[in-house]
């Protein structure tokens, strides 16, 4: 476990109570972050059905997942060991037996087969076979929609949480002085991501780093187009354009951080954009304090920008923290139009102002946690257009 039984229990106060306001008596977790966030369990064992059982009138929740993972929530979480349930192997991607058969029979032993049971219609880790399996197994119980219902709970985090993400940001700091340094004419992609991902793995010499949600994000060239591409193994030519996307991550809790690199001198229009978009993002980022919404923040980022006819179509940035692949993000506050969420102390954002295009494309971005009076950034390293031309990029000292 990473936090004392106090927090977690606060936690499953709070995941009770919105519980109680969306009518749900039995709340069925399958998120891993979800899970991870109530309990502390943590293994690579998403890819399996698995989930956390939370009832409205017991002080545990039930943990259940395969045989070969039991012992993984025996060692990671604050459960007693009687509160930790395994479906045999024969359940494990069989073509006769699903995994949620199991569940129904075990909530129908323990006198939950009537009640109303919330579960995560829209997560990566409950798919439509998951629900109809529930379904036919539970004919009397009624099924709600309980998608980001935890989520919501976590968009706050603790002083403790916040500190795991401060270390966050040391390593992205570090991770991203490696990617950068590794930019050059002739250098391949992949030794680029290589360089990266040993700094994300390796943390800081006072703590190691944990595997980030996402693999790192290095377009080049006319890739850089779109924002969701990884490395190739093709080497970068002078007059190319490199993102880098990635976080550092430590006990899973993450902070991301986007830079841009150019190989050799820049044209003006490709100054001219970076200028433009370095000033939007930190015109957000005086702007941003309690109190504020996130249409706000978006707004004054647009009238920012479009004076010089920057456009951008994508939301700015998004709440984030704790995860699992494939994201990191928490998939409730959106820095976007239309958006109503106050933003209050102790919220974490990924400000993430890019504009990629088939011509010139930049991206840079900051995670943010919001403070009492205003917000601060989780890592700390100059916000510019890297020119790396005749090696005159200098790596700064790495962060301990």
């Amino acid at each position: 476990m990473n936090f004392e039984l106090i927090e977690y229990m606060e936690r499953l106060k709070k995941t009770k109570e919105r519980m109680e306001y969306r009518g749900i008596e039995v709340l069925l977790v399958t998120d891993p972050a979800n899970m991870n966030y109530l309990t502390g369990y943590d293994g690579w064992s998403f890819y399996v059905d698995q989930l956390l059982i939370v009832i409205d009138d017991e002080e545990q929740p039930i943990w259940i997942g395969r045989t070969a993972d039991a012992n993984g929530a025996k060692v990671t979480t604050w459960l007693y060991h009687e509160n930790i349930i395994s479906y045999p192997d024969k359940y494990v991607q069989s073509q006769t037996r699903h995994p949620m058969e199991f569940v129904a029979e075990i909530l129908t032993q323990i006198g939950q087969d009537k009640r109303a049971i919330g579960v995560e219609m829209d997560n990566y880790y409950f798919s439509a076979k998951c629900y109809q399996t529930l379904c036919n197994g539970l004919p009397n119980a009624h099924f709600h929609d309980a998608t980001l219902l935890v989520n919501w709970v976590r968009i706050i985090k603790s002083n403790l949480e916040i500190a795991l993400m401060k270390k966050a940001g040391k390593i992205a700091h570090n991770a991203m002085l490696e990617g950068i340094d590794a930019v050059n004419e002739g250098v391949r992609g992949c030794d680029v991501a290589a360089r990266i991902s040993y700094a994300q793995l390796k943390g800081t010499s006072q703590y190691g780093g944990d595997y980030p949600a996402i693999v790192p994000l290095l377009p080049s060239g006319e890739r850089t187009s779109t924002p969701h591409l990884t490395w190739t193994d093709t080497p970068y030519k002078k007059g190319e354009t490199v993102i880098l996307e990635i976080a550092g991550c430590y006990q899973r809790y993450h902070a991301p951080l986007a830079r841009t690199v150019h190989v050799g001198q820049p044209t003006i229009s490709m100054k001219n954009l970076s200028e433009v978009v370095i000033e939007g993002l930190n015109t957000c980022i005086e702007f941003i304090k309690p109190g504020v919404t996130c249409e706000e923040i978006e707004e004054v980022w647009r009238n920012t920008v479009e004076k010089y006819g920057v456009f951008k179509e994508s939301r700015l940035g998004y709440s984030m923290g704790l995860n699992y692949p494939p994201d990191w993000g928490e998939h409730t506050a959106s820095i976007r139009k239309g958006d109503k969420t106050v933003i209050l102390p102790n919220m974490t954002f990924h400000l993430i102002p890019a504009i990629w295009s088939e011509g010139d494309s930049f991206e840079i971005s900051e995670s943010l946690r919001i403070t009492s009076t205003g917000c601060e950034p989780l890592v700390t390293l100059p916000r510019e257009l890297v020119v790396k031309d005749d090696s005159t990029f200098k790596n700064l000292d790495p962060v301990g």
